[in-house]
């Protein structure tokens, strides 16, 4: 038998995740939610972890998922989510806006709960069966902001910062059991949280949300869109495919061309 990394016997199933478990933080919405469903597509059995219940069980049900309502800023609600996996997306995050001397340390401290220990807490339960198995895949959904940062964000792009090492860190570790980790990094994208975001830059500034987009949110990125979610799904799920074995440790941006300028 070969290493889990070619997709053989020990390696991810040709053509699918049938037989696969995946767990998907922040799955109720946005980015989390297409990730659920594009892994279950693919034929993974998903458990759906989000803060909000409904939101959870509601797209746990469309994919014969199992919901579990979680605030991973919590520990003792990371210990009890499943640790069988063989695919785990860390994918929930928050974001609040401003100077660092007017950030409130509690925030800034319940960003980096929810963004870098939850990720470790859940790494930390999920490896052992991975490296029984000879195959895991964990992706990181990081952010422009894990490679870049912006003012006024210091929370989460220092989350964003620590999750990337988080990875590199696992995929080291992770190589000689056949386990690969890697970070995907958009823009901004189409989700509750950018929406949110626009809002509030269009009161502030006193401009249509539509001129946020392109001036502000967009003022560095070549492609002038948002990206959608099923976007960011798409290459979460072609790292856990069988052909993406040696891709591992990396960050791959998808921010319309922002990192290259």
């Amino acid at each position: 038998m070969t290493s889990g990394f070619g997709g053989t016997a020990s390696g991810a199933p040709a053509g699918g995740l049938s037989g696969r478990t995946a767990l998907v933080t922040g799955g109720g919405s946005g980015i989390g939610r297409a990730c659920v469903e594009a892994l279950a597509a693919a034929g993974a059995f998903v458990h759906v972890v989000d803060v909000d219940a409904p939101a959870a069980a509601e797209v746990a049900r469309r994919v014969d998922g199992r919901a579990h309502a979680a605030d991973l800023a919590d520990p003792g609600a990371v210990a009890s989510l499943p640790t069988d996996l063989d695919i785990l997306v860390n994918n929930a995050g928050l974001q609040h806006v401003a100077a660092i001397e007017d950030f409130p340390p509690e925030l800034f401290d319940r960003l980096q709960r929810v963004m870098v220990t939850a990720p470790f807490l859940l790494l930390r339960r999920a490896l052992p069966h991975m490296y029984r198995r000879g195959w895991g895949r964990v992706v990181n959904i990081s952010s422009v902001h894990g490679l870049r940062a912006s003012p006024f964000k210091s929370g989460y792009v220092t989350a964003k910062h620590a999750l990337e090492g988080l990875s590199k860190v696992t995929a080291l570790e992770g190589a000689p059991h056949g386990v690969t980790s890697n970070c995907v990094n958009p823009g901004y994208v189409r989700t509750p949280l950018v929406e949110r975001q626009i809002a509030a830059q269009a009161e502030a500034h006193g401009i249509p949300p539509e001129q946020v987009v392109d001036e502000v949110l967009l003022r560095g990125s070549a492609i002038k869109r948002l990206i959608e979610p099923e976007e960011v799904a798409a290459v979460a799920l072609w790292l856990c495919g069988p052909h993406t074995g040696h891709v591992t440790g990396t960050s791959l941006p998808m921010d319309g061309g922002w990192t290259a300028a």
